[in-house]
């Protein structure tokens, strides 16, 4: 029972902090709502300096030279990763659809899968020590 509240916690305490975070940030915005498919979403489009809108999602190369910082260095790597994630998407045929697969369902479900084996073996670990111990 308790390894299943652990596990279920696991699962979904992220997505509960990040709806509890958007919610909170939500009335303090005050640019005007991005909107596309009659699906209004928090931030704005507009080009900003100082934070990402939705047109760093828009436009990447506009995100690239006022927001990153740190990773400037290591663009030879990272492009080839982020371009060929979204190359892949595309190539679905529904990229939106495919995003929302694979990066908001299945790729949390593989690190919520390896987490909790990884606590499972732990578990086994601890047990075989106490076993021995004794």
């Amino acid at each position: 029972m308790k390894k299943n509240f652990r596990n279920s916690a696991i699962l979904i305490f992220p997505f509960l902090l990040m709806i509890i975070v958007n919610e909170i940030v939500r009335p303090t915005i005050t640019e005007k709502a991005y909107s596309k498919y009659e699906i209004t979403a928090m931030n704005s489009d507009d080009q900003v300096l100082d934070q990402c809108t939705w047109n760093c999602h828009n436009n990447t190369r506009f995100c690239k030279e006022n927001h990153v910082k740190y990773l400037k260095p290591y663009y030879k790597y990272t492009d080839t990763i982020y371009f060929g994630m979204i190359s892949l998407l595309q190539k679905t045929g529904n990229y939106g659809l495919a995003n929302i697969i694979l990066l908001v369902v299945l790729a949390p479900l593989l690190i919520w899968f390896f987490i909790v084996k990884s606590l499972n073996i732990q578990d086994e670990i601890n047990l075989y020590k106490i076993n021995n111990n004794e």
